[in-house]
């Protein structure tokens, strides 16, 4: 298990626990976080579950695949550290991860 915080456009945070193997945006539409559409319900065919991951997390996380590259051209405000939460995998090594979600999805 790991906690994950959520943080909103307007700083509010939301700190909920995922299981391994889950993903990011699994957790988020579990617990109704606010700012995950995950409208393609995870398939990476979308950018609606669009999050920042905080600069202390971005080595544990990883990078992109080249696929989620592709549908992050399709998000609102792409950053660096920008990655689809339905491509993060929970682990224990996760735990206490921080996500900052978009203004609005793509």
């Amino acid at each position: 298990m790991a906690s994950i915080t959520f943080i909103d456009s307007s700083g509010e945070e939301r700190v909920v626990d995922g299981k391994d193997g889950q993903t990011v945006m699994e957790v988020a539409v579990i617990n109704d976080v606010p700012g995950i559409d995950a409208d393609c319900g995870g398939a990476c065919a979308c950018a609606t579950c669009h999050v920042y991951v905080d600069e202390a997390w971005r080595e544990a996380v990883g990078g992109p695949a080249p696929m989620e590259e592709d549908m992050l051209d399709f998000a609102y405000d792409v950053r660096p550290n920008s990655r689809l939460s339905c491509q993060i995998k929970i682990s224990p090594a996760l735990d206490g991860l921080r996500v900052t979600t978009p203004e609005r999805q793509g």
